[in-house]
């Protein structure tokens, strides 16, 4: 990232390891203010390394509505506004939904959806004052194109997709912009223990789905995508005077979406008559 771009305050969560700790480094480096939430700030300080005046390491529990209304807050008071919110926080769980139990599901739900929710719920107040802002969901391409094995994770992407494209088009009148980031494989921690939840009972029927979390899991350290290179654009998104909506990252998102979507308009095409037959 350039140095000599304008400085912005962000508001960046998740921010320990991966994408998030990625995202605070860069924009450090390059100047900016970063106001960044972890479950510790001891991890979160010392992942990090920076202790300068930029840099507002925050413990928020990103499912608890008051705690992220209390760091949004916080973060207001130190810099003085937020430009840029980074809904980073998230973590993968796989399997069938027969395995899945409600809790593991719940969970995911809590933070990939609700925690995106609450944070963007008490940062677009300040961002309406300000008549401008930018948000960046990072989604997957499992909640545009999603695959085996992946049910519950897909549906929590995909809940961030949808909410995203709506929320672009609410928040549009005051000068906010919003980009749904959608990253393929990359070698970042997603598919480590502390980020992936897979579950303790495997059914023998569902052999295609253990092959491929199987082979996801093998697949650590060896992805095709370079965080380093993701993060660098999805920052430069918040500079753009016309930011995308939709953000492919990665050779594999882009053949997994535009796959899928030959494939829907296809289906489209061949039972248009049926659907519209259903009009008065």
């Amino acid at each position: 990232m350039e140095t000599n771009k304008e400085q912005k305050i962000w508001f960046i969560t998740g921010a320990s390891k991966g994408f998030g700790l990625l995202f605070v480094k860069q924009l450090l480096a390059a100047g900016q203010k970063v106001a960044a939430t972890s479950r510790t700030t001891d991890e979160l300080t010392k992942a990090v390394g920076d202790s300068s005046e930029n840099f507002l390491p925050l413990q928020v529990n990103l499912a608890n509505d008051v705690s992220v209304k209390e760091a949004v807050a916080k973060t207001a008071a130190t810099f003085g506004r937020i430009d840029v919110l980074v809904n980073n926080a998230g973590y993968g769980i796989g399997g069938s939904l027969e395995e899945i139990s409600d809790a593991a599901v719940r969970d995911a739900f809590d933070i990939n959806v609700f925690g995106t929710i609450n944070t963007i719920r008490h940062i677009l107040p300040l961002m309406r004052e300000q008549q401008s802002g930018h948000i960046i969901n990072i989604a997957s391409i499992a909640g545009i194109a999603p695959g085996s094995g992946w049910s519950a994770y897909s549906a929590t992407k995909s809940a961030v997709v949808g909410l995203s494209e709506a929320l672009a088009q609410d928040v549009k009148p005051f000068g906010i912009t919003v980009t749904i980031a959608a990253p393929g494989a990359f070698r970042t921690s997603f598919l480590s223990k502390e980020s992936l939840a897979l579950p303790e009972k495997i059914e023998g029927g569902y052999t295609a789905i253990n092959e491929t979390l199987h082979k996801y899991q093998n697949m650590d350290g060896k992805q095709a995508g370079d965080p380093e290179k993701g993060v660098a654009i999805m920052i430069d998104t918040a500079f753009e005077e016309n930011p995308p909506l939709h953000l492919l990252l990665g050779s594999d998102a882009y053949r997994r979406a535009t796959a899928k979507f030959d494939s829907q308009m296809n289906e489209f095409e061949i039972l248009k008559d049926l659907t519209i037959s259903t009009d008065y």
